[in-house]
Order: structure tokens, then C-alpha cells, then sequence
């Protein structure tokens, strides 16, 4: 693999030079926005411990990541942009059975183990079903639909974190729409429609950490 092959992915980009996508790349700040609205919570609140702190710490790595994949345009700075998106992914299921369904570390991420596998078998239904009518976009189907799937387990039984989880997923699958429309609206709308991908997501990451914060209870030793 040659890491350093360039990649030309989204509509505003028109070369390779490093600011040749300066939405794309300036709008990653809403990442970092959700991950210093999320730390004053926590900090606020007294509830800045071990799960917040790691989140909000991902939450900055995709921002960064996103910057560099968005100015570099290279294999490994996709790779830096999409890896702590799935670490994000999978850590948040680890504490949402921790601390919202009260289950043990040790339950939780086995559970996310098996979590991980749901993801797999999404994937290959949405690539199966989706992939000519959202390209590239379909990699995020499996997440949207976790995310609203979980969010309705947790309201079923009342919790009120599940409201939280199921609005984000709402405002996450608008902003999925856009990253779709990115390239087919190109031709009428030359900045593309990708930065509306990131602030949306970063109103859907600081959502579900503050969800944490405000209504996840540490459960007993």
C-alpha cells in the first residue's frame, strides 16, 4: 500500500494543494468545539472521570485526523481520519452498557465484541443494498442504524439517555445525507456539501458525550 497516494474524494477539492479544501478543513473545529463543550461539562458537574475524559480525547483525535485527511489528502491521513471514528464507535457501546445499562466493564466490552460483529453484518447489507445510491457514504449506515437502535432499547425501558441517543441519531442521519449529496451536487454547488458532515457530527458527538455525562450513573463495585 502506498501511503502517501493521494486521494481527490470530495467536490471542493480541485487539486492537491494543501489548502485546496479550506471549508472541509476549517469546519473540523466543530469537532474540537464538541470536545471543549463536553470537558466544561464534565468539569462542571464533577463527573470529568475515566469514560469522559477518553471520549472527549477521541472526539479531538477525529478532528485532527479529519484536518489532516482534508489538507494532505493521502492514504494514511484517510487512515487518520477514519480509524478514531470506529474507535469512537465501539468505545461509546462499551460505556453505554456500562454506564447506562449498568453492566460491568468486563460484560461491556464483550458485549462490544459482539457489538462489533453486528457491524460487520451491517456493513455487508448496506454494501449490498445501498452502495450505487450512496457510494462511499454507506459505510456509516451500520453506526446510524446502531445508534437509533440502541437509543430505542434505552427509552423502552425509560432511561433517560435514549432521547439524547435517538435525536443524535437523527441529526446524524441528515448529516449523512449530506456527505452523500456531496459529489452529486457538485456541478450546482462547487464547495460541496461535506462541511455540513462535520458540523452536524459535531453536534452528534458532543450530544452523545454529554448523554454520558448528565445521565450515566457509575454502577456499584
Amino acid at each position: 500500500m502506498d501511503l502517501t497516494r493521494q486521494i481527490d474524494g470530495y467536490c471542493e477539492r480541485t487539486d492537491f494543494a494543501f489548502w485546496a479544501e479550506p471549508i472541509n478543513a476549517i469546519t473540523n473545529g466543530a469537532f474540537l468545539i464538541a470536545a471543549l463543550v463536553g470537558l466544561l461539562a464534565a468539569w462542571r458537574t464533577g463527573k470529568l472521570d475515566g469514560p469522559a475524559i477518553w471520549l472527549i480525547g477521541v472526539i479531538t483525535v477525529i478532528g485532527t485526523g479529519s484536518f489532516l485527511f482534508h489538507t494532505y489528502a493521502t492514504v494514511w491521513a484517510a487512515i487518520a481520519d477514519t480509524s478514531p471514528i470506529m474507535l469512537f464507535i465501539l468505545s461509546y457501546f462499551t460505556v453505554v452498557m456500562n454506564r447506562f445499562a449498568g453492566f460491568s466493564w468486563a460484560k461491556s466490552l464483550l458485549l462490544t465484541v459482539g457489538f462489533l460483529g453486528v457491524l460487520v453484518g451491517l456493513s455487508f447489507v448496506a454494501n449490498t443494498l445501498l452502495r450505487d445510491v450512496i457510494g462511499g457514504s454507506v459505510s456509516y449506515v451500520p453506526a446510524l442504524v446502531s445508534l437509533f437502535a440502541v437509543g430505542c432499547w434505552l427509552a423502552a425501558y425509560q432511561h433517560e439517555a435514549g432521547k439524547w441517543l435517538i435525536i443524535a441519531s437523527a441529526i446524524f442521519s441528515l448529516s449523512l445525507t449530506f456527505r452523500a449529496l456531496d459529489e452529486p451536487l457538485c456541478a450546482v454547488f462547487p464547495m460541496g456539501t461535506h462541511w455540513l458532515w462535520h458540523i452536524l457530527n459535531g453536534v452528534v458527538l458532543g450530544s452523545l458525550t454529554l448523554a454520558v455525562i448528565r445521565h450515566g450513573e457509575r454502577p456499584e463495585p
